[in-house]
């Protein structure tokens, strides 16, 4: 849940609250993505968990193309790197017959160059697929999706993980969120965490394609994690002991830095609070600690609610 740090994106502040309280453990995974662990030992009917941060995303520029021999230029980087992760195919994007008589349909193969291929693909898998909320699951495999030409931003990053790899481009899949404007016309759901594809070009390195939306990634998208697919990077997992009904519950907010934080969400920190405050005693320390907290969120970016 915790935003990265790198390129352009800036982590400037991140705090995570769990109910019932516990003590958080981090460490970071081979990917580099930061893991916060704990354990709630006793007995509870909820678990709530709610991630917040402050991050900060400079601008950036991409040429129309890069040239017929960035092919070449693409093969020599990938030979002296380590990529093969990226390369080979993963649990949610692999190859199959329908994924082949796509890439036949959509003339996904080494031509004009890699970047002008992947800007292509980006705007014809948007066109192709239909966003359709809860028409597929978190492991529904891409056939599923390929089969009804419908689906979620997962099931759209797969496609074109899968397809990509399959010219020899390294490519892997990106969680994070998506900053919502109603001029943008964004078909993803902005109350829920987002996922892309991002590939790696000679030059440029590592350039997020979001086919959800037709978008180069940019300012507006906040990478929280990287893996090879959905599976490496579900936004929680973990195990419950005993017998009871489950129902999950999840909200995403984005706001802008200029920006006030909406009054639904205020009071929902309101609320958070007041519980808290039913549940644990606060020291004075703490007390003051939550009150730079908002006084920050209320002035930059913020990203707030349970998630998944």
């Amino acid at each position: 849940m915790q935003p990265r740090t790198e390129g352009s994106q800036h982590c400037v502040w991140f705090d995570l609250s769990i109910k019932p309280r516990t003590r958080l453990t981090s460490y970071r995974d081979q990917l580099g993505n930061l893991v916060h662990h704990f354990d709630v030992p006793g007995h509870h009917s909820q678990l709530a968990i709610k991630s917040e941060a402050v991050v900060d995303i400079a601008p950036q520029t991409l040429p129309e193309s890069l040239g017929a021999e960035a092919w070449q230029e693409l093969d020599a980087l990938v030979a002296a790197g380590d990529y093969w992760e990226m390369l080979m195919p993963s649990r949610f994007a692999g190859p199959t017959d329908l994924l082949s008589k796509l890439a036949g349909e959509l003339d996904v193969r080494r031509r004009d160059d890699p970047l002008m291929l992947l800007r292509e693909l980006t705007a014809a898998l948007g066109e192709t697929f239909e966003y359709a909320p809860q028409a597929t699951k978190v492991d529904s495999p891409i056939d599923e999706a390929l089969s009804n030409r419908r689906g979620v931003c997962q099931d759209f990053a797969h496609i074109m993980i899968a397809l990509v790899r399959g010219v020899r481009i390294p490519c892997r899949y990106v969680s994070g969120y998506l900053f919502h404007r109603v001029e943008e016309h964004d078909r993803s759901a902005e109350d829920a965490t987002h996922a892309w594809a991002e590939a790696l070009l000679p030059g440029l390195g590592w350039v997020g394609f979001d086919p959800t939306n037709n978008l180069i990634a940019s300012q507006r998208h906040i990478r929280v994690a990287i893996g090879r697919d959905y599976a490496d990077v579900p936004p929680t997992r973990g195990v419950f002991k005993g017998e009871a009904k489950t129902e999950l519950s999840v909200a995403v907010k984005v706001i802008p830095s200029a920006a006030p934080p909406p009054e639904e969400t205020l009071e929902s920190d309101a609320l958070w609070r007041a519980t808290d405050a039913n549940t644990d005693e606060l020291s004075e320390f703490e007390r003051r600690q939550r009150k730079q907290q908002q006084q920050q969120q209320q002035q930059q970016l913020s990203l707030r609610g349970p998630c998944r």
